[in-house]
């Protein structure tokens, strides 16, 4: 039972955690600077998608994914260390 506590936190506790850097890991509301939007065209374009928010979004999403990862494992770590120290 303590086990499945565990595996439940953690689970709740790293999508919490994919949601806030979801909410908070972006460029909007700032515009793109023209340069930035041309690079985004042109990779969209050599590997054969038409529209860049194509490419931009799954991007974002594998970044916000790694973001969440960071914190979740600094959070675990320093857990660990504390439950060690006491």
């Amino acid at each position: 039972m303590a086990t499945l506590v565990r595996w439940l936190f953690k689970t709740i506790l790293f999508i919490g955690l994919f949601l806030l850097s979801v909410r908070y890991v972006h460029t909007y509301p700032l515009p793109m600077p023209e340069n930035q939007l041309s690079a985004w065209l042109s990779t969209a374009n050599r590997i054969g998608i038409r529209d860049p928010d194509d490419l931009y979004i799954p991007v974002m999403l594998v970044i916000e994914f790694i973001v969440a990862l960071l914190a979740y494992t600094a959070i675990i770590k320093l857990w660990r260390r504390y439950n060690a120290a006491k």
